[in-house]
């Protein structure tokens, strides 16, 4: 990200400008993965309740998708609005994380492809500097 741009969340993620890492979270007392990142371990069975941060793999699997054909309430933002799709992602691990598809045709998703974590625009807030969020995009060549 630029100076001048700005994540969705705090926290959420870090970026070098087209790619981005996910920030997730370990518990050290039950090794579950978290992301976002939780104040605490929310395993009910976990006693140590300890977490530590964790970049997340940069990589995944398609596991699920669904098109969003309508515009969302205002509390969502994104400039250009037009119907995008929404994936749940296998990073490996037990870890699933959903986010916004990018570089997809919406009616050829397929269940499985290989995708990547970039980093990209959603909205210009009232400053007009950029807001950015985490997308997975086609991992070509995986």
């Amino acid at each position: 990200m630029t100076e001048a741009a700005r994540a969705v969340a705090e926290g959420l993620f870090v970026t070098d400008g087209e790619n981005a890492v996910l920030l997730g979270a370990r518990c050290e007392g039950c090794g579950a993965v978290y992301f976002p990142r939780p104040l605490s371990c929310r395993n009910p069975a976990c006693h140590e309740k300890r977490l530590t941060a964790v970049e997340l793999p940069g990589e995944g699997t398609l596991i699920s998708y669904t098109v969003q054909r309508y515009r969302p309430p205002p509390l969502f933002r994104m400039d250009d609005w037009a119907p995008y799709a929404i994936g749940l992602v296998s990073l490996g691990d037990g870890i699933e994380v959903m986010g916004m598809l990018s570089g997809f045709e919406l009616d050829h998703i397929a269940i499985g492809s290989p995708v990547r974590v970039i980093c990209a625009p959603l909205y210009t807030d009232d400053a007009g500097a950029p807001v950015h969020t985490y997308q997975f995009a086609p991992a070509p060549g995986r």
